[in-house]
């Protein structure tokens, strides 16, 4: 039997987890929820799923989800909402793709603070969702090594979503098989939008933008 899953995001790495599904026999992609409004620097999910013909959230809302309680997964890729207890509590299994290695950099712009923080290491991560920001359980995790010396954002970034997609293709056909694992609260690293202002030259995809914006 096919498992029904619905999937919730944006951008390039969402369409290629969207493709994925689509074409596996196991899975059945049944609709997804995008960002609203999407962003424009990236690949629309929007526009994937219009062109193969898969359902859309139109209010990109969670709360908005039909018959969650019928899906065997839903998956969050880079999706903008924090989601709530009562939702969750109606998911088979839920599950998140955060571009960080938890339980280091829980919260927005990981790769930023990494830089910022002069980190020569950094990750992505699958695992569950729980009521608490980025907390659940561990399904996959995989780090590599970072460059703060000269690399951008941008390039940690698209770097990311490559170990990120690796990642996605080798954890879905174990994951009914894995145990998760408790994250370590002792090396939680976590950090909000209101810290956004605190990134400097860290805070967009370059240095450049970054501190053009300081000085207009």
């Amino acid at each position: 039997m096919t498992k029904r899953v619905v999937l919730m995001g944006k951008g390039l790495l969402a369409v290629r987890i969207a493709q994925w599904f689509y074409e596996s026999e196991q899975h059945t992609l049944e609709y997804i929820v995008p960002v609203v409004p999407e962003p424009t620097w990236t690949e629309s999910l929007m526009e994937w799923a219009a062109m193969h013909k898969i359902k859309i959230v139109e209010s990109g809302h969670y709360r908005d989800s039909p018959d969650i309680e019928k899906m065997d997964l839903v998956i969050s890729v880079f999706y903008d909402k924090i989601i709530k207890e009562p939702f969750i509590r109606r998911c088979k299994n839920l599950i998140n793709l955060h571009n960080s290695p938890l339980p280091k950099y829980r919260g927005v712009s990981p790769i930023n603070w990494a830089l910022k923080d002069n980190q020569t290491e950094h990750g992505v991560t699958i695992h569950q969702i729980h009521p608490g920001i980025d907390d659940g359980p561990i399904m996959g995790q995989v780090k590599y090594s970072i460059y703060p010396d000269f690399e951008e954002v941008a390039d940690v970034y698209n770097k990311a979503l490559e170990y990120a997609y690796t990642l996605f293709t080798q954890t879905m056909p174990v994951l009914d098989r894995i145990k998760p694992r408790t994250q370590n609260d002792k090396e939680v690293i976590y950090h909000s939008s209101k810290d956004n202002h605190l990134l400097g030259e860290r805070r967009y995809f370059t240095k450049e933008t970054s501190l053009g914006e300081k000085t207009q």
